[in-house]
C-alpha cells in the first residue's frame, strides 16, 4: 500500500477510523454505572468509586505502554500500531460484555490501556500528513471525530441499555472489529521509510518519554498548563454520568442524549469554528480564551441546581474547545517529522499520568460530598476543583504564550 504524505484522502481515512473508534467508546458510557451496580450490588455513589479505579487501571497501563507504541510507530509506521490498538479494544469490550465479576472488568480495562494507542498514533498520523498552516485545523478533526462519535455512541448505548447493561459492550466490540477490517484494507501508511528512526528502549519508557519533552522550549513552557488541563477535565470525563444520575435522577437515555448534545457542539467548535477563530485570533489567544470559557463552564456545572441549567451551560463549556487544537498545533510545530511519534507518545504518557490521578481525585470527591455523612452536601465539588485547576493553568500559560513568536 502506497504511503500518502499529503492531501484530504489521508485525513479522511484517519478521521473515519477515529470516528468508529469513538463511537465504540461512547456507546458504553451510559451503562457503565449500571453494570458496576449489577456486579457489586452497591449504590451509585460507591459505583463511582469503582468507576474511578477502572479508569485508573486503564491509565496506568496506557502510561507504561504509550511511549513504547509511539516509538514503535516511529520505527515501523503508524498503520500497524493503529491496527494493533483496534484489535485490543475489541478484546476489551468482549471482556466487559461477558464479565462475571468486577475483576474481569479490570482485566479488560488493563488490556485496553496496553493497546490504547489509537489516539496517540492518530495524532502522529495527522502531523505526518499536515502542512504547517493546516495543522491546527487538522488536529481539530480529532475533536470532530470525538464530537460526532459522542452524538452517535451515547444515543445508541442509551437506547440498547433497555435490553441489558451488557448489550452496548457487544455492539462496541463489533464496531472495533469492523474498524480493524476497515483499517487493514483501506488505511494507508503515513510515515515514509526515509523518516523513520531506530527504536530505543531508553526513549520508550514513560519517564524517558516525558523527559524528552524538555528538549522543546515551547512545550516545556506549556507542559504544566497541559497537565492541569488534562487533570481538571476529569471532573467532566469521570463523573458526568454519576453526577447527573445522582443529582438530577437522569436515566441512561437522558445521559446519552446529553452526551449527544455535547458531541454536536464539540463537532461544531472543532470542525468549523476553529477554522474561523484561529486565523482571526491566532493560536495563543485561542488557547487563552478557550481556557477562560472552560473555567466558566466548569464552575457553573458545579453549582447547577436544575437539569435545564446543565443544558444551558453545555454550549459555554464546549466553546472552550477552541483551545485544544491550537495547543496541539503549537506543540507539534516544534518537533521534526521523525520525532512526532515520540512526541505524541510522551504527551499520551502525560495524559495517562493525569488519568491515573484524575479519576481517583474527582470520583472520590463526588462520592465523599454525595454521601449522607459528608460535612456538607455538594456533589458538584469535582467541577469546582476542575475550574480552579484551569485557572492555575491559564495563569501559568500567559507568560509563555505572550513571549513567543506564535502570538498574534
Amino acid at each position: 500500500m502506497s504511503t500518502i504524505r499529503t492531501g484530504k484522502n489521508a485525513i479522511g481515512f484517519i478521521f473515519l477510523t477515529l470516528l468508529i473508534d469513538v463511537i465504540g467508546i461512547a456507546i458504553i458510557i451510559p451503562v457503565v454505572p449500571k453494570l458496576i451496580e449489577e456486579l457489586t450490588h452497591e449504590g451509585i455513589d460507591r459505583a463511582s468509586v469503582y468507576g474511578g479505579w477502572l479508569i485508573f487501571a486503564y491509565a496506568v497501563m496506557q502510561f507504561l505502554f504509550s511511549p513504547i507504541l509511539g516509538g514503535l510507530s516511529d520505527r515501523f509506521g503508524r498503520r500497524p500500531i493503529l491496527l494493533f490498538s483496534l484489535v485490543g479494544m475489541a478484546i476489551d469490550y468482549l471482556f466487559q460484555a461477558y464479565a462475571p465479576t468486577l475483576a474481569w472488568l479490570f482485566v479488560g480495562r488493563a488490556l485496553a490501556g496496553i493497546a490504547g494507542a489509537s489516539f496517540t498514533t492518530a495524532s502522529a498520523y495527522i502531523a505526518d500528513v499536515s502542512a504547517p498552516e493546516k495543522r491546527a485545523q487538522n488536529f481539530g478533526l480529532i475533536g470532530v471525530a470525538f464530537g460526532l462519535g459522542f452524538v452517535i455512541g451515547p444515543v445508541i448505548g442509551g437506547y440498547f441499555a433497555k435490553f441489558g447493561a451488557r448489550v452496548p459492550f457487544k455492539i462496541a466490540a463489533i464496531l472495533a472489529f469492523v474498524n480493524f477490517v476497515y483499517g487493514y484494507f483501506v488505511l494507508p501508511e503515513s510515515l515514509p521509510a526515509s523518516n523513520r528512526r531506530k527504536f530505543e528502549w531508553k526513549r520508550a519508557n514513560p519517564i524517558g518519554s516525558l523527559l524528552q519533552l524538555k528538549k522543546y522550549p515551547v512545550i516545556a513552557g506549556l507542559i504544566t498548563t497541559l497537565t492541569l488541563l488534562y487533570l481538571g477535565s476529569h471532573a467532566v470525563q469521570s463523573t458526568w454520568t454519576y453526577y447527573t444520575m445522582f443529582k438530577f435522577q437522569w436515566t441512561e437515555q437522558r445521559v446519552g442524549l446529553s452526551l449527544g448534545l455535547i458531541g454536536v457542539l464539540v463537532m461544531f467548535v472543532q470542525g468549523f469554528l476553529i477554522r474561523k477563530t484561529i486565523p482571526l485570533l491566532g493560536e495563543a489567544k485561542s488557547i487563552i480564551y478557550g481556557l477562560i470559557l472552560y473555567i466558566m463552564g466548569m464552575v457553573l456545572f458545579g453549582f447547577a441546581s436544575h437539569s435545564w441549567m446543565m443544558y444551558c451551560i453545555i454550549p459555554l463549556y464546549c466553546l472552550g474547545g477552541i483551545a485544544g487544537p491550537a495547543l496541539q498545533s503549537v506543540i507539534s510545530s516544534q518537533v521534526a517529522p521523525e520525532q512526532q511519534g515520540e512526541l505524541q507518545g510522551g504527551l499520551t504518557s502525560l495524559m495517562s499520568l493525569t488519568s491515573i490521578l484524575g479519576p481517583l481525585i474527582m470520583n472520590n470527591l463526588f462520592a465523599y460530598f454525595s454521601k449522607a455523612t459528608a460535612p456538607f452536601s455538594f456533589p458538584g465539588m469535582p467541577y469546582l476543583v476542575g475550574g480552579v485547576l484551569f485557572v492555575c493553568g491559564l495563569l501559568l500559560a500567559l507568560p509563555t504564550l505572550r513571549g513567543n513568536s506564535f502570538e498574534k
